[in-house]
């Protein structure tokens, strides 16, 4: 994702604007003495902010300390080496999991919901859901580089088997085979994750639309009188005549009573008919992610102090130089025992909904 990490300070649930740059549009080149009077923009932006700020303590005292650095014995500093990693580690799979949870603000899907995706046959290579799930986003206008594709385990472990991608020679590359890395698939960089989400799905049942009709783009559908049972936020639904699956924004408590549904941007891909035309919601699933980098941004900072200081005998920061993260380590020194604090603050918004999509599995 796109991140905003830093080692300064901010406050919980202190507000930051993300700034989008608008959709271009082109003219005509018409020779004249002066170039047009042309290109203004209006800016939009996004408003966001840090709404966690989580630590994770590591505690020693003195009777600790001396029984595990005795003749023979395995030494603190080892076992804390390793707490320090736990904490890293614990603090990095939380922000994972948040940014796992914008799935709800993807804008279509591919894929089946219930089935693994890169099911391998004599008529299929394996890599169609790739070529799918990008095609989501290019239909909706996102840049074709640095798209990146995060799977759940149980569809990594799926790609991981297909042997195309084992034979080093087949493959030109032993990578995969060897240290098992994931490589780019149709210019989609891929991922695993742990953090990745099931979503339970509705128990909407035989809906449709109203008989108004509704244009490409539309993105509020109003629902006839029939049927039975949810339509929830963050279902994916389809409409008959129409292979598109729709990320749904605002569900419906209950589709007899006729309300409204709303598609995530860009809406419609496909008309839809004036006439009552069925709905299906898609199978419970697991939402694998497709998106490019730049639309989702995860903002970090360290957690804020007072002016006068506190406590702490020793304050350092660290910044991990792979995913470019920020943590504070600090000492506070207590009665015959001396406590770390490893923590961390970060807030995560989806800012360009049209750039993400998902790959049900």
């Amino acid at each position: 994702v796109a991140l905003s990490a830093s080692s300064q300070r901010a406050a919980k649930d202190q507000t930051i604007t993300s700034f989008v740059a608008p959709a271009a549009s082109a003219g005509d080149i018409t020779p004249a003495v002066a170039p047009p009077n042309d290109g203004d923009q209006t800016i939009g932006n996004v408003q966001m902010s840090i709404s966690k700020a989580r630590r994770v303590p590591v505690r020693w005292n003195g009777e600790q300390s001396l029984s595990l650095n005795a003749p023979g014995g395995p030494g603190r500093n080892n076992i804390q080496r390793d707490q320090f990693a736990q904490a890293f580690r614990t603090l990095t799979n939380e922000i994972e999991a948040d940014l796992a949870a914008l799935h709800l603000y993807a804008s279509r899907a591919a894929g089946t919901g219930g089935t693994t995706p890169f099911a391998f046959s004599a008529t299929r290579s394996g890599f169609e859901d790739v070529a799918d799930a990008r095609k989501v986003l290019v239909d909706n206008g996102a840049p074709q580089s640095d798209i990146n594709l995060v799977l759940g385990t149980t569809a990594g472990a799926k790609l991981r088997s297909i042997g195309q991608l084992n034979n080093a020679q087949a493959a030109a590359d032993t990578s995969f085979l060897r240290q098992g890395i994931l490589m780019p698939i149709h210019g989609v960089d891929m991922r695993e994750s742990g953090q990745i989400n099931s979503f339970t799905k509705g128990t909407g049942a035989s809906a449709t639309t109203n008989t108004a009709g509704y244009a490409v783009g539309a993105t509020t559908i109003t629902l006839a009188s029939a049927g039975t049972g949810t339509i929830l936020a963050g279902d994916v639904i389809s409409f008959a005549g129409d292979s598109n699956k729709y990320l749904v924004v605002t569900g419906d408590a209950d589709v007899s009573n006729g309300g409204t549904v709303v598609l995530a941007a860009p809406g419609l891909m496909k008309a839809i008919p004036a006439s009552a035309t069925a709905i299906t919601v898609e199978g419970s699933s697991i939402r694998n992610m497709i998106f490019h980098r730049n639309a989702i941004v995860l903002a970090t900072r360290l957690p804020a102090r007072p002016e006068e200081g506190d406590l702490a005998e020793d304050v350092m920061t660290f910044t991990d130089p792979r995913s470019g993260l920020s943590f504070e380590v600090a000492l506070y020194k207590q009665y015959r025992q001396a406590q770390y604090e490893i923590s961390i603050a970060w807030g995560v918004k989806a800012v360009k909904t049209e750039h993400i999509g998902i790959l049900l599995g």
